[in-house]
C-alpha cells in the first residue's frame, strides 16, 4: 500500500478552513494544518478582532487541529508579508491609486511562499479554504469559479503562479457556505459560528487612513488639503487630502449639489480629486499591466470575459496589444474603472474557467 500524500491545509482560523481541514480528511490525505503569521498589531494599528491570522485566530486554527488530530504549525511569514503586500498597499494608495492586497497575498504569500514551506515539509499539496475549484482545459489544469455564486472567490486568485495549480486542493469549491456551517456544527467546531471578515486583514478596523497614518507617518504628513475640480478644470471644493478618496466614492467629498457628485479621478503630483456626474464614470476600455495567464499563453487579441471589481458581473471584452501595451476594450461600458485594482478574465466559451488578469491602469 502506498503512503499517503501529504497536504499543507491554510489554516486562517475561520469556519472556510477548518471545514477545508475536514473534507482533506475525508479524502483521505495526510493533513499538516499551518496558520500564517503575517503581521504585528505593534506595526499596523488596529485590533486583531474579528481578522484572519490573528492571536484568536492562531489559537483557533490550533484547537481544530487538535480536536482533530491533526498537528498544526503556525509559521512566521510577516516579512514577504510586509514586502509584497502591506509595502505595496501603502505605495499605490501614495499614488493615487486603490489596491487589492487579498490579489498580492494570494499571489506572493499564500501560493508563492506556502508551496515553499509544503516543499520543505515533504508535502505534495497544499489546500486552501477558497470557494473555487480546480478543473482540467486542453490537458491543463485550471481553476474554475466556486458552485456558490455568492462566495465564489476566484476573482481574487488570478496571480498565483499557474504551476501551483496542479499542486492546489479547493475543499470548499463545490459548497455552498450554508453546507460549511452546517459541516462544522455536526464536527461540534470551535469556529463553526465565527463570523466573517470582510475587510482587509491587516486593516481589521477598515480605517485607511489611520492605518497609512500610523504605518508611513511622515509621508502622510506631507499631504495636505487639495483642490476639487469638475471636468472642466474648475475648483470647486477644497479635499482633506487625496489619500482618503478612491474612484467611484459618493459619499464624504463633502460637496452639495442637486444630482450626486462621484470621484472620477485622482491625481497624487498635484494633490488633486476630479469629480463627475455619475453617468461620466463609464469607460469602454482600460489598458493592464502586470498581466499573468493561468493557461498557456495565448496570442493576442482575444475575446475573453472581464470582471473589474469583486462583485461586478463579467462582461464580454477584447484583449489585445497597442502600442506594446495590453488593453481591453468592453462591449458594455463599465462603472468607476479603477486604477489599481484588478481585471479578470473567464474564458469566452466557459466563463467558468479562469485563465488570468491584471491590474487596470487608465494611461
Amino acid at each position: 500500500m502506498s503512503p499517503k500524500e501529504t497536504v499543507l491545509v491554510a489554516m486562517s482560523g475561520g469556519v472556510d478552513s477548518s471545514v477545508a481541514l475536514i473534507k482533506i480528511i475525508e479524502s483521505g490525505y495526510n493533513p499538516i494544518g499551518v496558520t500564517m503569521k503575517l503581521w504585528g498589531y505593534n506595526e499596523v494599528g488596529g485590533s486583531d478582532d474579528n481578522s484572519c491570522c490573528g492571536i484568536n485566530e492562531i489559537n483557533g486554527a490550533k484547537l481544530v487541529c487538535d480536536q482533530l488530530g491533526v498537528p498544526h504549525y503556525t509559521i512566521d511569514f510577516q516579512n514577504v508579508f510586509k514586502e509584497t503586500v502591506i509595502d505595496d498597499f501603502a505605495n499605490e494608495y501614495l499614488n493615487g491609486r486603490t489596491p487589492n492586497p487579498c490579489v498580492r497575498c494570494n499571489s506572493y504569500v499564500k501560493w508563492d511562499a506556502f508551496i515553499k514551506q509544503a516543499d520543505e515539509l515533504g508535502a505534495q499539496y497544499i489546500a486552501t479554504g477558497h470557494y473555487a475549484t480546480i478543473g482540467s482545459f486542453n490537458n491543463q489544469s485550471v481553476i474554475k469559479k466556486g458552485v456558490d455564486p455568492i462566495k465564489d472567490q476566484s476573482y481574487v486568485l488570478w496571480g498565483i503562479p499557474k504551476d501551483s495549480i496542479s499542486r492546489t486542493i479547493f475543499p470548499l469549491g463545490d459548497l455552498t457556505k450554508k453546507q460549511v456551517r452546517e459541516i462544522a456544527r455536526k464536527h461540534n467546531l470551535e469556529t463553526a459560528e465565527t463570523p466573517e471578515s470582510m475587510e482587509i486583514c491587516f486593516v481589521a478596523d477598515n480605517n485607511y487612513n489611520r492605518f497609512l497614518n500610523e504605518y508611513i507617518p511622515d509621508k502622510m504628513e506631507s499631504i495636505g488639503p487639495g483642490e476639487i475640480i469638475d471636468e472642466e478644470n474648475t475648483v470647486v471644493g477644497e479635499h482633506s487630502g487625496y489619500t482618503n478618496y478612491t474612484v467611484g466614492q459618493r459619499k464624504g467629498i463633502g460637496l452639495s449639489y442637486p444630482d450626486p457628485r462621484y470621484v472620477k479621478a485622482i491625481d497624487a503630483e498635484t494633490n488633486t480629486i476630479t469629480i463627475s456626474t455619475k453617468n461620466k464614470l463609464y469607460k469602454n476600455e482600460c489598458f493592464i499591466s502586470n498581466i499573468n495567464w493561468l493557461i498557456k499563453e495565448p496570442g493576442l487579441p482575444i475575446n475573453a470575459y472581464a470582471q473589474i471589481r469583486y462583485n461586478s458581473n463579467p462582461v464580454l471584452a477584447k484583449i489585445s496589444i497597442e502600442s506594446g501595451q495590453a488593453k481591453a476594450i468592453f462591449d458594455k461600458p463599465q462603472l468607476a474603472v479603477t486604477p489599481g485594482q484588478s481585471i479578470v478574465f473567464y474564458n469566452e466559451k466557459n466563463p467558468e474557467i479562469l485563465i488570468g488578469g491584471g491590474i487596470i491602469e487608465l494611461k
